[in-house]
């Protein structure tokens, strides 16, 4: 499905190219436009586009001037905007709602001068306001389109050009370019989310956490107990860092909230688990062989062996610097994390996704102890190390160790090694370990440790270690970790007697959440049963490309030409879908739509076919004032099944035992075989 899109969107492109030229225009022009390009994703769709340059449907010439032209454009808008309104635009929506923005772009512009506005085009967030400041400020026209000119010539290559190499080599690839390209997408999106995440929550937290530090702060003075005595040592008012403890706490608070949420949805089954199953089969979905050698090198990287040797190196080094208080730290927080997760594991007995993946302890799932330990040791590094480097390189070393981390979390569950609620599990208890521990060692004056030579002598040990056991391992790991066939066989008579209640008895979508009945079942493959349909009057339902997907937002006349919403089921995108004209007497139109997915299993009556599960449902058309299209899925179950079963000659109609009934469903099952 997902390939099948992409497909559509690249033939549309080869169609209306000169759509897709305009479009890079004005993202380009969006970029330099106040709000609009702190907001638009311009460089991440230019990146995207230019990677269609090498298969022939984009041509790199026009790309370059399109994005060089509306970069011109752009910055001359927003020059023009603060020549023309002077500093009154500044307290009008939405600018003024970016206060400290404009306070940092107009310190950069007065610190750079005039060559600011070609610096600008290149640095995130001040780049959308400094022509703006130009302008008000006084810079010449001239000096101006001197300067911005200059800067797009080389901004526009700098985000074409790797576009078109990620093109070529992704083109190279083959077959196996797709599912690469949607993993790199699913990478992007999520540590985007993430990180946007973390920067929202910080923001938000800001005037919270005073109000908290007050109230802990009043509590602990109006009690004495240990705890009491404690909390008031730690946000005493006299010490420098007590907005950083007080937010260890609130922070410490989330992890362990966080844990322990996961943790009964463990045991308890909810719908967590469930999600967990549809993640799994989305991401084993998008397997290559070149991803698993990226991703199976990420992992080694986070083994046990790369653990050990990375914590002796600091070990040694905090010993060598006499930092004796923060070596014990150290030790109890990577080897506590340890042992720690390998007790939980034990007391669970939770199973792997693929239970012969590993033996003994290590044969338990929850939580993964790479995403644990990892957390605790790269947390800690980073700590340890940006607490005596200036902000900028700070942030750099938190950047890469937050990366590190979650790559070798997101390795586990790419390889099926661990389940989503293990991953998430083991960073939320690895976060609330590293946070108390950071509590308590903060309690007492830091020892200076000689950070830039610690992060010299850290990164080598990764280096060497991950290197060396990405050299031993890597060829007996690509085996472990294969991707493995769970299909299993079963005789048709079986499926058909009872086998076919092994199957879920409703969708379950990636939240993890039951959604409509699985009302279908059909034994045989997908183009006889597209046959079957096509002589009872259905037909497949039309792709997604940007044409039909702006039918949603007219007041279309044909009920089978809206494209449909691509549903997931247990993290599988359905292998076919058909649509049909249904009987109504509601003055809405009305369609009869039919989704299959594929299953894990196959059945044989002489020779091995695929088993597929599908829902099928009643979508009503609305058409509110004749200006969008909606959809409404009509809760009767029955009826849309029932019309199914009328285009097969060799049907059964089966009640699913223990299932509770309704007006909406009775129960019943559709199988059918060719």
């Amino acid at each position: 499905m997902v390939t099948s899109l992409v497909s559509s969107v690249i033939d549309w492109l080869s169609a209306h190219s000169h759509i897709a030229y305009f479009a890079v225009f004005l993202l380009a022009l969006s970029e330099s436009i106040p709000m609009i390009g702190v907001i638009v994703p311009g460089t991440a769709v230019i990146l995207a586009l230019s990677a269609l340059v090498p298969s022939g449907v984009l041509s790199l010439w026009p790309l370059l001037a399109a994005a060089t032209s509306g970069a011109i454009v752009g910055d001359g808008v927003s020059f023009w905007l603060g020549h023309r309104y002077h500093r009154e635009i500044l307290g009008r929506w939405p600018v003024n709602r970016y206060p400290g923005l404009i306070e940092r772009s107009e310190a950069f512009f007065k610190r750079h001068g005039d060559k600011s506005v070609f610096i600008a085009r290149f640095a995130p967030g001040v780049r959308a306001f400094v022509p703006l400041l130009a302008g008000m400020l006084g810079m010449s026209v001239r000096r101006f389109y001197a300067v911005n000119i200059a800067s797009a010539l080389v901004w526009a290559p700098l985000h074409v050009i790797p576009g078109v190499l990620a093109g070529a080599a992704f083109g190279a690839l083959g077959p196996a370019a797709k599912p690469l390209a949607i993993l790199l997408s699913i990478l992007l999106v999520a540590g985007w989310g993430a990180l946007h995440l973390v920067r929202w929550t910080l923001r938000r937290a800001a005037p919270l956490l005073a109000v908290g530090i007050a109230e802990m702060r009043n509590w602990a003075e109006t009690r004495d107990i240990w705890l009491s005595r404690s909390v008031a040592s730690l946000l005493d008012p006299e010490r420098s860092e007590v907005r950083v403890l007080a937010l260890m706490l609130v922070l410490l608070g989330g992890a362990a909230w966080l844990f322990f949420g996961v943790l009964e949805d463990v045991i308890n089954g909810d719908p967590l688990v469930l999600a967990d199953s549809a993640i799994y089969n989305a991401l084993q979905e998008v397997r290559t062989p070149v991803g698993d050698a990226i991703m199976i090198g990420i992992t080694e990287l986070g083994d046990t062996r790369v653990v050990v040797a990375v914590t002796a190196i600091v070990f040694l080094w905090l010993l060598w610097k006499r930092a004796w208080r923060t070596a014990v730290f150290w030790l109890v927080a990577v080897a506590g994390a340890s042992a720690l997760n390998t007790v939980i594991k034990v007391t669970l007995h939770r199973a792997r996704p693929d239970e012969l993946l590993y033996s003994g302890w290590s044969a338990f799932s929850f939580p993964s102890g790479h995403s644990t330990t990892n957390m605790v040791l790269y947390g800690f590094l980073a700590f340890l190390i940006a607490r005596e480097l200036r902000p900028a390189l700070q942030l750099t070393v938190a950047l890469g160790a937050a990366a590190l981390i979650f790559l070798i979390a997101f390795s586990r569950l790419y390889l099926g090694a661990h389940w989503f609620s293990d991953v998430v599990g083991g960073a939320a208890f690895g976060s609330a370990w590293l946070i108390l521990l950071g509590l308590f060692y903060l309690r007492r004056p830091v020892e200076r440790i000689g950070s830039p030579s610690l992060l010299v002598a850290a990164s080598l040990a990764l280096l060497l270690a991950g290197g060396g056991n990405i050299y031993r391992s890597h060829a007996t790991d690509v085996e472990r970790y294969a991707a493995k066939s769970a299909t299993q066989i079963t005789a048709v008579a079986d499926w058909w007697a009872t086998g076919w209640q092994t199957l879920p008895a409703r969708r379950i979508d990636l939240t993890g959440e039951e959604e409509e009945p699985l009302t279908f079942q059909w034994a045989g493959s997908l183009r006889g049963l597209e046959n079957i349909l096509q002589q009872d009057g259905w037909e497949p339902s039309i792709g997604w490309t940007p044409a039909t997907a702006l039918k949603w937002l007219t007041a279309s006349t044909d009920a089978a030409g809206v494209p449909l919403v691509p549903l997931f089921a247990s993290g599988r995108l359905p292998y076919l879908t058909f649509v049909r004209s249904a009987d109504t007497t509601t003055a809405a139109s009305s369609r009869l739509v039919l989704r299959l997915w594929a299953t894990d299993l196959g059945v044989t009556n002489g020779q091995i076919v695929p088993l597929w599960i599908g829902s099928v449902m009643e979508e009503r058309i609305y058409r509110p004032l004749s200006l969008v299209t909606l959809v409404s899925t009509q809760p009767d179950f029955n009826a849309p099944r029932q019309a199914l079963a009328q285009s097969f000659e060799r049907s059964s109609l089966v009640s699913r035992a223990g299932e509770q009934t309704n007006a909406e469903w009775d129960g019943r099952v559709l199988l059918a075989h060719q």
